[in-house]
């Protein structure tokens, strides 16, 4: 009974997330609204063996797609930076640089270790309120979700995916467990960042 139960709340709160996000997302770039900045969620360039991990490369290359179209101004990189031999926020500032973005119009968010600390710090340090968050759909889904529970606007714009792979199904069964947390941690255990630190004053293109 237990087991049905929890089955039955995890796929309650995957379709309510889901559903919740659908009217916000976009995923062509002629479509898309501008806004002044995105907000780019972090992940790992490269997987076990030194394999390219396609769900950043195709961030990396929908964020650069936003600022060329003139969609948005600015952009905050938020990922892990737990370590010094683990930062995935230098990692994408390197490679939007080589995709030919600016180097001072990316600012650093270097404690984004979840989602939801990207997302409570893009406004309370980075004072974005009105912003484009750049993931893949089955992320930007939860991100979109925190960030309306905490009052932003926001919209999301769908970097592609890799549907059908190992990865993909890996990600598919982590984001059920995701989600859950991510409702626990709105509606019912109202959990704050782990860090926040002094406000950071982001450079938009004129």
């Amino acid at each position: 009974m237990i087991v049905i139960v929890t089955i039955a709340a995890l796929i309650f709160i995957d379709t309510y997330i889901s559903k919740q996000a659908e009217p916000d997302l976009y995923s062509n770039i002629k479509k898309v609204p501008a806004k002044k900045a995105a907000l780019v969620l972090g992940t790992a360039k490269y997987i076990a063996k030194g394999k390219k991990n396609y769900f950043y490369t195709y961030r990396i290359r929908s964020t650069a797609q936003l600022f060329r179209s003139g969609k948005v101004k600015a952009i905050v990189v938020s990922g892990d930076n737990s370590t010094k031999y683990y930062d995935e926020t230098t990692r994408m500032q390197k490679d939007l640089i080589k995709a030919g973005i600016p180097s001072r119009y990316i600012t650093l968010d270097y404690a984004g270790f979840r989602t939801l600390d990207s997302v409570v710090r893009a406004e309370a340090i980075f004072d974005l309120k009105d912003y484009i968050i750049v993931s893949q759909k089955f992320h930007l889904e939860r991100a979109l979700f925190i960030a309306k529970a905490k009052g932003q606007k926001v919209i999301g714009f769908m970097a592609k995916d890799i549907p059908g792979t190992a990865a993909a199904y890996r990600m598919k069964l982590r984001e059920y467990l995701a989600r859950a947390k991510a409702f626990l941690d709105v509606y019912i255990l109202h959990t704050e960042p782990k860090f926040y630190g002094k406000k950071v004053k982001v450079i938009y293109k004129k």
